[in-house]
């Protein structure tokens, strides 16, 4: 396995605060990465620093086998980015932007590519559309396209689907497959939307207060966690009390009421399951037992609700 992205011990300070703190990535050609966490917690500097935009204040790291701070020119060549704001020529069409970043990047006769990539991003039919005249999702189209110009082996993306329509989404997570999977491209995703990062990403990392604390892939994560297990009880009666009988039980943590009527979601500590299904039992006629699978939306919860109970 290639690794194309790996940082060891990477760390950046401002006046004694780390936001990113000892960082260790390795990720692979042709992967799909993901960044977790809420606005401050580090990704942003973790992307300037691999982009070779902000010094790190200590650790390694490299891309493509090269260091950003010593071959920082390099490392834009062969690496395209999206950022979260994207800006271009407003009186040019999308087609002209597309032209000026690959004149930029020494790239001839790129007109075959940037026809390609218009078609591919969904913009055949706006290339030739002032950018002044774009919607925000156009112009995020065409950011996407502008990080491929130059046909990088990384591709970095920050909020790639922001003010994109449903189908659009679909189609850009559809491409981002397809980069990784038929062309090789290592592919680094900053997203808050979790949904979207489960969909396409082969491993995430979720970022609290500048330090990454679980890494791994969506389905795995759950097991890294301490806590009780998430399991649905099914009774054959609606029976609004049975909750507050529930919570009186030793093996059961917590109570929700499910979707379904008769439906209730406890938390059990995972080696009595069996104990409280029996006693469950004797307070209702029960009819099924689901333990539920969490999803990255809830276990990117569960650690922020974890940090807020250690900090109050």
């Amino acid at each position: 396995m290639t690794t194309t992205i790996e940082s060891r011990g990477l760390t950046k300070a401002y006046d004694g605060h780390k936001v990113v703190d000892n960082l260790n990535l390795d990720i692979a050609a042709g992967e799909i990465f993901g960044l977790l966490g809420p606005n401050g917690a580090g990704k942003t500097t973790t992307i300037l620093m691999l982009l070779g935009l902000v010094e790190p204040s200590s650790g390694e790291m490299e891309v493509l086998g090269l260091d950003p701070r010593r071959h920082p020119l390099e490392v834009k060549r062969r690496v395209g980015f999206l950022p979260d704001a994207v800006g271009f020529y407003d009186t040019m069409t999308g087609r002209q932007n597309l032209r000026f970043t690959a004149r930029l990047n020494g790239i001839e006769d790129a007109e075959d590519r940037i026809h390609s990539l218009l078609e591919e991003v969904g913009l055949a039919d706006a290339g030739d559309q002032l950018v002044g005249e774009y919607s925000r999702g156009m112009k995020q189209r065409l950011g996407l396209a502008d990080a491929l110009v130059k046909d990088p082996g990384v591709l970095i993306l920050d909020e790639p689907t922001t003010a994109i329509d449903p189908e659009g989404v679909a189609e850009i997570l559809g491409m981002i497959r397809r980069l990784a999977t038929e062309e090789g491209v290592t592919i680094l995703l900053s997203s808050h939307l979790l949904h979207q990062v489960q969909a396409v990403c082969d491993r995430v990392a979720i970022f609290v207060d500048g330090k990454v604390v679980a890494q791994g892939p969506p389905h795995e994560l759950a097991a890294q966690q301490e806590g009780p297990t998430r399991v649905e009880f099914r009774f054959e009666d609606d029976d609004e009390g049975l909750g507050r009988r529930l919570e009186a039980l030793g093996p059961i943590q917590s109570v929700n009421r499910g979707r379904i009527p008769g439906a209730w979601i406890v938390g059990v500590e995972p080696t009595r399951l069996a104990q409280a299904v029996r006693l469950a039992s004797a307070e209702a006629p029960l009819v099924g037992v689901h333990r539920l699978d969490d999803d990255l939306d809830s276990i990117y919860r569960r650690y922020f609700e974890s940090k807020e109970e250690k900090t109050a």
